[in-house]
């Protein structure tokens, strides 16, 4: 589906954004693959580890989703976008709550309305685990970015992009996870816990990656993409880290939940259930008829995707291996 196309990546020089221009570069052939950004530094570094002279189709623009005149130029002749720009630090978007807004929804907002207007085929969204019953800003402002993206389906009128949503938990080794804090932690021989029976769903960067390339691909707009991912308890991802070590329980940081859920009990009436992955339905009925007969089974009316009912457990040797190729 990539190839010969046009693919523009929001916040490509972050964890994701990297990772996916890898495996775009070495799985497909676009014709351009822009690298969009607001860190020249970041951009350049990028730039040595994948060279011009091996990838000619690689473009670097200096930009912000704020910025919604830069965007428009940005977008020209783009077929696909994966958003993947966002203020994601939890403390920080509860410091600079107006600083999140303008990033993760009037970003988002300016996506659409430039998507539309320059003829983007498909706009798929990065969203989190945090957007469902959101309790901290950053939750709320990725819930209020997704019910956007949905929306933007109904902007469109007669032209034919399409908008998406993907949604997951934990990426193992991003930067902020809990995985390089607890290696550098080991060092000390102590590891703060916040609280031993906290549990988290867990994805690698490349699982994350092959998600969204999968989601891009089947999407007929709409449509919030939950992946089927297994669950760990916080004490056995520690075991697994640094056996030898003691534990300090610090307590519950604000803004945090005990155990993570992808989708909540309110949203079971319009999911659906397929091999690897659910689908939630958008509100909007007259859009039902895009996921007629396309091999989903609704849920269970009491059905909640949470870390902690998840049945699916990753067991210490899969999280040893897991670590072992970061």
């Amino acid at each position: 589906m990539l190839n010969g196309k046009s693919i523009l990546i929001t916040g490509g020089t972050g964890s994701f954004g990297k990772k996916c221009t890898e495996i775009i570069l070495h799985k497909y052939k676009p014709e351009r693959l822009i690298i969009f950004s607001r860190d020249e530094l970041k951009q350049f570094e990028m730039a040595q580890q994948f060279p011009e002279s091996q990838y000619d189709c690689l473009r670097y623009f200096i930009g912000d989703v704020r910025d919604k005149e830069r965007m428009n130029r940005a977008f020209y002749n783009v077929d696909y976008v994966i958003h993947a720009a966002a203020l994601k630090q939890v403390p920080a978007a509860e410091y600079n709550p107006f600083e999140a807004v303008k990033t993760n929804i009037l970003g988002a907002q300016n996506i659409i309305n430039v998507a539309i207007d320059q003829g983007v085929k498909k706009v798929i969204a990065l969203s989190t685990d945090k957007a469902a019953n959101p309790i901290n800003l950053y939750g709320a402002t990725k819930l209020c970015s997704d019910k956007l993206f949905v929306a933007g389906n109904a902007y469109v009128g007669h032209k034919s992009t399409i908008f998406s949503v993907v949604r997951y938990g934990n990426v193992a080794g991003s930067r902020g996870s809990v995985i390089p804090f607890f290696m550098k932690c080991r060092e000390n021989g102590v590891l703060p816990i916040t609280d031993p029976r906290m549990t988290r769903f867990w994805i690698t960067l490349e699982q994350g990656v092959s998600f969204v390339l999968q989601c891009l691909e089947a999407m007929v707009g709409g449509e919030l993409f939950v992946p089927k991912l297994p669950s760990m308890n916080i004490m056995d991802l520690a075991n697994v880290i640094a056996p030898e070590c003691k534990t300090d329980i610090i307590g519950i940081r604000p803004g945090e939940k005990l155990h993570e859920v992808m989708i909540p009990c309110d949203d079971a009436r319009k999911s659906l259930e397929y091999d690897n992955h659910y689908i939630i339905q958008p509100d909007f009925a007259y859009w039902t008829r895009r996921f007629i007969n396309n091999g989903g089974q609704p849920v269970s009316p009491d059905f909640e995707y949470s870390s902690d009912r998840n049945p699916w457990r990753l067991s210490p040797d899969q999280m040893r291996e897991i670590i072992k190729n970061l």
